[in-house]
């Protein structure tokens, strides 16, 4: 593996890593030598993170949690710490759109509730369990995936998910400002359009959508691939970004400017 000194001893936790940021992020962690507990719902899919990492010479391990479950959240935790000792980073990543193109007064409070159940609960949630595995440490990192809709309004007919990414953001920085005496850094990365499952399909089924993005959102005229989100995740965990918390980071090809 290349780069291994980065994270060479630590071990790290990745949700969502079964496919698009969190899956290119859990194996730019294991290329830099860490130890990665591959987190997600979909069993096979999050199998598959954790053979390609194990085939290119890291070291992963699939654990099977939905964020929004304590329990689930406490045994993911718990099963990292049993197989490695500790817990050094975070990425919390896993997420999911709900329902989109809609405006505020036409989404369901189901829907409401899915979205930030996952997406808001789920960072508290996954905090609320690896800060204390952390603190046994005296140090450590947690990057936390809001989005562009966690700094500016959705403007893809989706409020409860742009509500629940600036959710996100205060969290985020009032866990920053909680634990930075106490070593442990927590930051929010706020990604523009990325290539995925969601935007991918939404784009495939509306074209509209795809020219919007590229010719209005965003000034240098693409979709950002999975990998340059996962190398700002893999950084604000690194010690290169030591002096770096409760900082909402836009990796957005120049969006929000």
């Amino acid at each position: 593996m290349k780069n291994a000194a980065r994270f060479s001893g630590k071990v790290v936790i990745v949700t969502g890593a079964s496919a698009g940021i969190g899956k290119a992020a859990a194996m730019l962690f294991a290329a830099e030598g860490a130890r990665v507990a591959v987190v997600a719902r979909r069993a096979e899919q999050g199998m598959q993170t954790v053979t390609a990492i194990n085939d290119a010479g890291g070291e992963a391990l699939f654990v099977q949690a939905d964020v929004a479950k304590a329990s689930e959240v406490e045994a993911m935790v718990a099963r990292t710490v049993a197989a490695w000792g500790r817990l050094d980073c975070a990425f919390n990543n896993a997420g999911i759109p709900g329902d989109v193109l809609l405006p505020t007064a036409q989404h369901t409070e189901a829907n409401w509730d899915a979205v930030l159940a996952v997406n808001l609960k789920g960072v508290f949630l996954c905090m609320k369990y690896q800060i204390p595995e952390m603190l046994k440490l005296g140090r450590g990192a947690i990057v936390n995936n809001a989005s562009v809709f966690g700094l500016i309004g959705s403007t893809a007919g989706h409020a409860p998910y742009a509500a629940s990414k600036h959710g996100v953001i205060g969290l985020s920085k009032s866990a920053a400002i909680e634990y930075a005496k106490q070593g442990i850094r927590v930051n929010a990365l706020c990604p523009g359009w990325t290539h995925s499952e969601m935007v991918d399909g939404a784009i495939a089924a509306h074209p509209e959508i795809g020219v919007k993005m590229t010719t209005v959102d965003v000034p240098t005229g693409r979709l950002a691939d999975p990998v340059e989100i996962g190398r700002v995740a893999v950084w604000l965990c690194s010690d290169d970004a030591s002096y770096v918390t409760g900082h909402a980071l836009a990796a957005d090809g120049g969006w929000v400017a």
